[in-house]
């Protein structure tokens, strides 16, 4: 401050011709005692200090540098408002004293907490940490610094495990308990908005105890403090600092002190005295100290003092005098192109007059911009200062920058490598939980913060592509989950395929059965002239085996992709074809006993069952059945569908019956005549004919009349594929039942048992055998 003052007395374009005058007060850190010089400031009792002048005055000071601490500035504040003398810190960075209801006349060059505040949320975001411990200052720079971080830490999905306050003098028990809560915690990453003293107290605690590595994230009151620098427990800290700057001059300045400048100042003389190890004038500090003796030279110091090579808080100090100088030379000197400033020092200055034009002012100084904002703060610009240890010594490294006014994505710079805790290259871990990979979705834990969670899988039908997935998305209609839950996949298409086994299987037999009743119609054509042929209605039992050959091909059109066609075309070829079958089945049976009543005496009921009648009545049922089915597809017809409710896994491809009432009314009449055959079949099979036929067609209507009944059950319960596989299984259980029953004794009496193949042995009456 008084190296600022010196260069602006000296100044001939800055208050040329004004003199500056200043006073210099330690209020200690303690609050009374910078009240009372707040009053004293207030009053104009102490007299003012003038630079290379003899005389000194008494009045109200124009303006007002500091204080260094939130708390003193905040009680200095309230008092200097009311007259509204204007206060300038260099390092009281509460984002309270932003409020210019209450702190009217405050102002400062150090950017405001709440900047700081926000930086540190996201460098700690930045770095991936989600899972910290902090600890504050029990004092307003501490306590509103950390509530502010904590609610932009919050904004940024971070989550805190503990939070402790303590002060440089409360009792040794309680920082030992803030140091033992450290100690247990599963954070490795600690954000401490600390004052240096109060920060050198707790890391004397955490000094003696056995630690894991900690990363530690600092405030710029601590971070760039040398006294705290000699804590290694600290190495590989990481935080925000105030710009180091240059001010040419001043280590000159410094160095050039003698002990003659010293001896007005007993801020200075203090110094010197510790310094050196002497007494000036003869002032013995302690029993046996020497008397300095004019030889002391700073230049021979290595100490703070003498290193300007950290000039933080110096700069906001020098910054704070300008900016006070620069709203003075406003109100008192007036300037006009191609000339020098000329300025009236007799104008009588007013505190609001600086107040006013303070807030105006906009400057560079050393490349330095100043101005303020409606709110007397600065733009927030800070260094990123990391501990490093270089050749056995801990230094300040400036990695990076943060820039409040950059635009977004260009805030933080970074320039340099990092060293983390215990001297790591790679980023440390601090989270509560793992990521949850895709796949799989978070779960906060009952009762701890958001960041501790459980890793869920996604349920089946649902995904997560990304990281930290909140929620599962679940795949749309036609797409199911992958194996690993992390990509919906097209659902597998299921249909009874002729590529696959069941459906290979059913294909052959398929073609077995249509192959045999070919092959038997061949048979019974180059024997149709024989007596067993005769016997048996040939041209039902063409018509028959025509029939049966076509309910064995009619079960390939189960089989394979449905189509339009195809679900149309299944059910109703399936039910006309049976219905021919079992017409001529029918008929069969009636020939077999109208034949028995024809041999009666006096019958002639032959007669009204002839071949005409017997194709009529085939006719006719055939026709009600085609009937069924015309109005079937008509009213209702059978579609393909993509039944996606059965299997939530999967897609159905199948036929819907359009109207089952229609599929069931079909179903029922070939189950009325099947019936009804059998019924007629079982009164004709004790008929005393050698080869009753009678009796195979109850054994074939028997198993096929089985075969349906169970078929319902089990077309009910089937799933998907095998719903259709079972009804080609009935039709195809049916017809070889049928075809075996009735035609495979036949030929097998045609092929190998032609003695029997008579009229004479077919006519025998020789008694059968019951059923």
């Amino acid at each position: 401050m008084v190296f600022a003052i010196t260069e602006i007395n000296n100044s001939s374009e800055l208050l040329p011709g004004v003199t500056l005058g200043y006073e210099i007060h330690d209020s200690c850190s303690f609050v009374p005692v910078g009240v009372k010089v707040a009053f004293q400031l207030t009053n104009g009792v102490e007299p003012v200090f003038f630079p290379n002048q003899s005389c000194s005055k008494t009045g109200t000071v124009h303006a007002v540098v500091g204080e260094s601490g939130s708390t003193p500035s905040i009680a200095i504040s309230r008092i200097l408002g009311p007259f509204g003398i204007p206060q300038v810190s260099h390092f009281a960075t509460c984002a309270c004293l932003s409020d210019k209801l209450q702190y009217p006349t405050f102002s400062r060059t150090i950017p405001s907490d709440y900047f700081q505040a926000a930086a540190l949320a996201r460098l700690v975001k930045h770095f991936g940490w989600t899972w910290i411990g902090a600890v504050r200052s029990d004092s307003d720079y501490g306590n509103n610094g950390m509530a502010a971080f904590l609610q932009a830490a919050q904004a940024e999905g971070i989550c805190v495990e503990y939070s402790e306050a303590f002060y440089r003098t409360n009792p040794r028990a309680k920082v030992q308990r803030v140091a033992e809560v450290i100690r247990r915690s599963t954070a490795r990453v600690i954000v401490a908005f600390v004052a240096s003293g109060d920060m050198l107290v707790l890391l004397s605690e955490l000094e003696g105890m056995a630690l894991a590595p900690l990363q530690w994230i600092g405030s710029e009151a601590w971070l760039t403090d040398r006294e705290v620098l000699r804590f290694h427990l600290c190495a590989g800290a990481i935080g925000l600092g105030i710009p180091r700057s240059v001010i040419p001059g001043l280590r000159d300045f410094l160095l050039d002190l003698e002990p003659a400048q010293v001896s007005h100042s007993a801020l200075l003389t203090e110094f010197w005295e510790s310094a050196f190890g002497c007494s000036l004038l003869g002032n013995r500090t302690t029993a046996g100290q020497k008397a300095c003796d004019g030889t002391e030279n700073l230049r021979d110091l290595q100490n703070p003092y003498t290193d300007t090579s950290q000039l933080r808080i110096s700069n906001m100090v020098y910054k704070a005098v300008y900016a006070i100088a620069h709203a003075m030379h406003s109100i008192i000197c007036t300037e006009e192109s191609n000339t020098p400033p000329h300025c009236n020092a007799s104008i009588r200055i007013e505190p609001r007059q600086v107040l006013e034009h303070l807030r105006k002012v906009n400057f560079s100084r050393n490349g330095y911009k100043v101005s303020f904002d409606s709110n007397g703060d600065p733009v927030a610009n800070y260094e990123l200062v990391n501990w490093q240890v270089k050749d056995g010594h801990m230094e300040f490294v400036t990695v990076g920058h943060y820039d409040e006014s950059a635009p977004d994505g260009q805030v933080f710079t970074m320039k340099k490598n990092i060293t983390w805790a215990s001297g790591q290259l790679q980023v440390p871990v601090s989270v509560c939980s793992e990521s949850c990979p895709p796949g799989t979705r978070k779960a906060v834990q009952r009762g701890r913060p958001v960041c501790c969670y459980d890793c869920v899988p996604c349920s089946e039908g649902e995904i997560s592509n990304a990281t930290d997935s909140l929620d599962c998305i679940t795949c749309s209609a036609d797409y199911w989950s992958n194996a690993e839950k992390d990509e919906c996949v097209p659902k597998p298409v299921e249909f009874l395929s002729f590529h696959e086994v069941l459906g290979i299987i059913l294909t052959a037999c398929s073609v077995t059965g249509a192959c045999m009743a070919i092959m038997m119609a061949a048979v019974f054509y180059r024997h149709r002239d024989t007596p067993i042929v005769k016997a048996n209605n040939s041209e039902l039992s063409f018509l028959l085996l025509f029939s049966l050959k076509l309910c064995f091909l009619c079960s390939l059109t189960f089989i394979g992709q449905p189509s339009e066609w195809s679900c149309m075309l299944r059910h109703t070829a399936f039910g006309i074809t049976f219905v021919l079958c079992i017409s001529c089945v029918l008929g069969k049976t009636i020939v077999v006993l109208m034949a028995f009543r024809a041999t009666l005496p006096g019958s002639n009921v032959m007669k009204w069952f002839g071949p005409s009648q017997q194709r009529l009545s085939v006719l006719m049922f055939t026709l009600v059945q085609a009937l069924i089915c015309a109005l079937w597809l008509i009213l209702s017809p059978p579609f393909p569908l993509r039944n996606m409710k059965h299997y939530k896994e999967r897609i159905i491809l199948e036929c819907d019956l359009g109207s089952a009432s229609a599929f069931w009314a079909v179903l029922g009449y070939i189950g009325l005549l099947s019936i009804l055959c059998f019924v007629l079949a079982f009164l004709a099979r004790k008929l005393p004919d050698n080869f009753n036929e009678a009796k195979f067609i109850t054994f074939s209507m028997l198993i096929f009349c089985a075969v349906w009944i169970t078929f319902i059950p089990a077309y009910v319960s089937s799933p998907g594929k095998f719903t259709v596989a079972v009804e080609i299984f009935a039709i195809l259980a049916s017809s070889f039942s049928l075809i075996i029953c009735i035609f495979v004794p036949k030929c097998f009496i045609i092929l190998f048992r032609p003695e029997q193949n008579t009229k004479k042995h077919m006519m025998g009456k020789t008694p059968s055998k019951s059923l």
